[in-house]
């Protein structure tokens, strides 16, 4: 059934409230194809999971698609590892504790991030030394002009840190319906990145599974970040940039504790939290938004702030960075 004017605030978790012109559900490949097939070319389509990604900043002239195809279905087996085909519009985190409770190993550090499967490879979700570049196998996408189902895999989706070929030369081209990862039944657990270490040592546990690494995750994200049900947020707001050895060198200067990753490509990542924090920003409140006291990273709604109050707020930090470090922030959240 399509609706009319229907608000979105229950479909992002910044929880601003504008309305979409048209508003339907999917939770198959088949009614996928029957909502675009019957569809209006002429009105803006929007595929919408779990609404963890975006800033709605004005009622939406849209056809807000909601996807909520589910499923978990074992592709392939063998001794060491498994391939599984996951529906879109499952939620990340609760395929990540599937994954946990059979003991297969390779996407428990990115437990808790908020949204779908669907958003996973878009945009190449990580966190603490794992991304989903390291277990992607392939996806399957409807075009939405041909309604033909392609399969696209590792190579062809050109992963970047935070990137992929649909947030650029595909964009608005393909809704996912499915993605398979490839999970090993022996696990190489990952505890040096972060408090994941730490954390488990508070823990007083010395047996040290997925599960364990998972729930380490899990207390760490929740003792930092706030729950969007609570408080509207989408997680991370910024990327961490990416500066060239030059940008870096005259930081390291000025700022000598300032964290930093090298890449391959010689350049150097930066910490888009510390940043803003160094600023001054993190704690700070305007009007009805402002910036998590825990995690800079984050801006949250205090309640009843529309979306271009959070986007400009976002604006004055990105301005802030680079007047103060020479270093311009780029907005990981999409925004309508």
């Amino acid at each position: 059934m399509i609706e009319q004017n229907i608000s979105l605030k229950p479909y992002n978790t910044f929880g601003i409230d504008v309305k979409a012109l048209a508003f339907g559900r999917f939770g198959s490949l088949e009614t996928l194809k029957a909502l675009l097939s019957n569809r209006d070319p002429e009105i803006p389509l929007l595929i919408l999971g779990g609404g963890s990604n975006i800033l709605l900043t004005k009622d939406l002239p849209f056809f807000v698609l909601k996807n909520e195809i589910e499923g978990i279905e074992t592709i392939s087996e063998t001794d060491e590892q498994v391939v599984l085909k996951v529906g879109s519009g499952v939620e990340w985190h609760a395929f990540v504790r599937h994954t946990v409770e059979k003991g297969f190993g390779g996407i428990e550090n990115m437990s808790l991030i908020p949204g779908s499967v669907g958003a996973s490879p878009m945009q190449n979700i990580g966190a603490y030394g794992a991304e989903i570049k390291d277990t992607f196998v392939s996806l399957e996408a409807l075009h939405i002009e041909s309604l033909e189902l392609h399969t696209f895999n590792k190579e062809q989706c050109q992963f970047g840190y935070r990137e992929s070929v649909f947030k650029r030369a595909l964009k608005d081209q393909y809704v996912i319906v499915s993605v398979s990862y490839q999970l090993t039944k022996h696990p190489k657990i990952n505890t040096s990145y972060g408090a994941i270490q730490s954390e488990i040592e508070v823990m007083g546990i010395e047996n040290i599974t997925v599960d364990v690494v998972s729930q380490a995750v899990m207390n760490i994200r929740r003792s930092k970040l706030p729950d969007p049900k609570v408080l509207g947020n989408a997680g991370s707001f910024f990327k961490n940039p990416v500066v060239s050895k030059a940008v870096f060198d005259q930081l390291h200067v000025n700022y000598p504790d300032a964290p930093h990753y090298p890449q391959e490509s010689g350049e150097e990542k930066l910490a888009a939290g510390w940043l803003i924090e160094k600023a001054g920003w993190k704690g700070k409140r305007v009007g009805n938004c402002g910036v998590h006291e825990k995690q800079a990273l984050v801006l949250v709604n205090y309640g009843g702030a529309t979306g271009n109050e959070i986007y400009d707020l976002s604006t004055a930090i990105i301005e802030d960075i680079y007047s103060k470090f020479g270093v311009r922030l780029e907005r990981e959240v999409n925004i309508l």
